[in-house]
């Protein structure tokens, strides 16, 4: 055989092995995505992924066009998901042990935890982009909420020695700055009060109202108005708290619980609007 036919030959066996392999490369792309995470349901959608998106759970409120369903995050059931046929399950955590029951049916799960700092949200944003052949749309939102966040944070003063106070619920529970938020509060130069009473260092400790009037925060953020309806007026009534410097000083931020809660590409919004109030605090 000549050299020319040779390498002919061995250049048409390669476009035939490579083929298939291509085409595999395709169908291991899922089409038929369940999500069991509000935040996973958010970093799909604003990576291009949304179509592949078959049903979310009943949280997953944001975008409105996510395809809502009664399926739960926190108790899921395998045989109400494998009712819509997907080919991968996202979920945040391994609730009634739905990876091991999803897998007994063939049904690839993955699980992206809680972040507990931005850089593992941008990891799970660009992990989703690798596993719904959106890879570089991850990329370019990833790329835009560090440019964001970074152009927020340069935005506010660091030497205030500003408080917060960050209420999770009315009962009073907080979240200290070893949180995901609380590390979006220490970027941004806060000091936040919770952390002098989390003695058993779960970065959720319980406050009293006492503590709360005593330590006199100047920035609170409500991160209850939905679940709770809690409005800035209503806690410029709580007894004594009309004395705390936010509430005298217009330091009190309400927040869409969900905005406060998800590690998506939200959490812009949300540093935004606390660099804002904090410039606001500041006279700058």
């Amino acid at each position: 055989m000549s050299k020319s036919r040779y390498a002919a030959a061995l250049a048409l066996a390669a476009l035939v092995l490579a083929a298939p392999a291509a085409a595999s490369h395709r169908a291991a792309m899922p089409t038929r995505i369940v999500s069991l995470s509000p935040t996973a349901t958010e970093d799909l959608f604003a990576i291009g992924a949304g179509k592949q998106v078959v049903a979310v759970d009943n949280q997953s409120t944001y975008p409105k066009n996510a395809p809502l369903t009664k399926l739960s995050g926190y108790t899921p059931n395998a045989e109400a998901i494998a009712g819509y046929q997907p080919d991968l399950v996202v979920v945040s955590f391994d609730g009634n042990h739905i990876v091991e029951a999803l897998g007994k049916l063939k049904i690839p799960v993955l699980v992206e935890p809680t972040a507990s700092t931005l850089a593992q949200a941008y990891g799970q944003i660009t992990q989703l982009g690798a596993k719904t052949g959106h890879a570089s749309q991850a990329a370019v939102v990833v790329a835009k909420m560090k440019a964001q966040i970074a152009t927020a944070v340069a935005s506010v003063p660091h030497d205030e020695g500003l408080t917060v106070y960050h209420e999770l619920e009315p009962d009073l529970y907080s979240a200290t700055s070893n949180t995901f938020i609380g590390r979006i509060y220490t970027m941004l130069g806060l000091k936040d009060i919770a952390d002098a009473a989390d003695k058993t260092g779960s970065g959720y400790p319980k406050l009293s109202q006492e503590y709360i009037v005593a330590a006199s925060p100047k920035l609170i953020v409500l991160a209850d108005t939905i679940c709770c309806g809690q409005t800035p007026a209503k806690l410029a009534k709580r007894p004594g708290w009309g004395t705390i410097a936010a509430v005298k000083d217009g330091g009190v931020l309400a927040m869409s619980d969900d905005l406060a809660s998800r590690w998506g590409p939200r959490v812009v919004d949300f540093v935004q609007q606390v660099a804002a109030r904090i410039k606001v605090l500041s006279g700058k």
